[in-house]
């Protein structure tokens, strides 16, 4: 069984590597088995929204013990795959939630910056660092600027800017890449990977974005789906049900994956 700080170190140069680390995010146990099971599969993320659905909160709103605890049960799932989980901004304290984390396992997280002030932002992205050093785990922070998903009507120009200060100053903290989610066009991203460095860049899969290979050759070191997995399965799971309403019947083509 690989140790915490060799997990650390892995997932690390995955995000080096010059091929995209793709990420399918998981929300419980049995989803972690099940794309951990894939040959393909190099990591696994947590999604802390689908974790808040599972559990009925709202996005940012389930509580720290309760999101601890699942991803606990999500890390002994994966085996020897790292896991990196979704902290959200951090739960008032960054450095416990992050040292916390890592007592259930985990060696790598998101925490994203809600736009607060700068000088804030990089204070927690320093005290989640020092708690991975404190536990003997170079933990791989992927840290996340809202610059445009919570830019409101400003000018992308804006947005762009205020996503490559706080990365550089994220990276500079510490930081091993920098999130930056929102539906990124090629023009935007190529700035934002110039600006912020190659491979240094993390975004997420959504409707409307670009593909993976897409990122990839724009010099992106990281593309994860957040809620997007568990909404595919939700979908698959409502429209059996309305077929089976419908005199249907299950699909001779299902797998035991639970």
């Amino acid at each position: 069984m690989a140790t915490n700080a060799e997990k650390a170190q892995l997932l690390s140069q995955l995000h080096a590597a010059p091929e995209i680390l793709r990420v399918v995010n998981v929300w419980d146990a049995v989803s972690a088995r099940a794309i951990g099971a894939l040959p393909e599969t190099r990591a696994l993320a947590t999604a802390g929204h689908s974790i808040a659905a599972t559990f009925g909160y709202p996005d940012g709103e389930v509580p720290r013990e309760v999101m601890l605890d699942m991803v606990g049960r999500i890390v002994a799932a994966a085996g020897d795959l790292p896991v990196s989980t979704d902290l959200d901004a951090g739960y008032g304290d960054p450095g416990d939630t992050a040292r916390r984390a890592i007592g259930v396992g985990v060696v790598g997280a998101n925490i994203e910056d809600r736009l607060q002030p700068l000088e804030d932002a990089v204070a927690a992205v320093r005290a989640v660092v020092a708690a991975g050093e404190a536990e003997g785990v170079p933990f791989v922070l992927n840290a996340r600027t809202d610059a445009f998903v919570r830019g409101g009507g400003r000018p992308v120009e804006a947005s762009i800017a205020d996503a490559v200060e706080r990365g550089r100053a994220y990276l500079d903290a510490g930081a091993d890449i920098v999130f930056v989610p929102g539906i990124l066009d090629a023009d935007v991203t190529r700035r934002l990977v110039e600006g912020i460095g190659e491979r240094k860049i993390s975004v997420i899969g959504l409707p409307g974005a670009l593909t993976a290979a897409e990122y990839e050759a724009l010099g992106v070191a990281r593309i994860s789906y957040g809620p997007m997995t568990q909404r595919v399965a939700l979908t698959a799971l409502q429209d059996l049900a309305a077929a089976l309403y419908d005199a249907g019947a299950i699909p001779a083509t299902t797998r035991a994956l639970n």
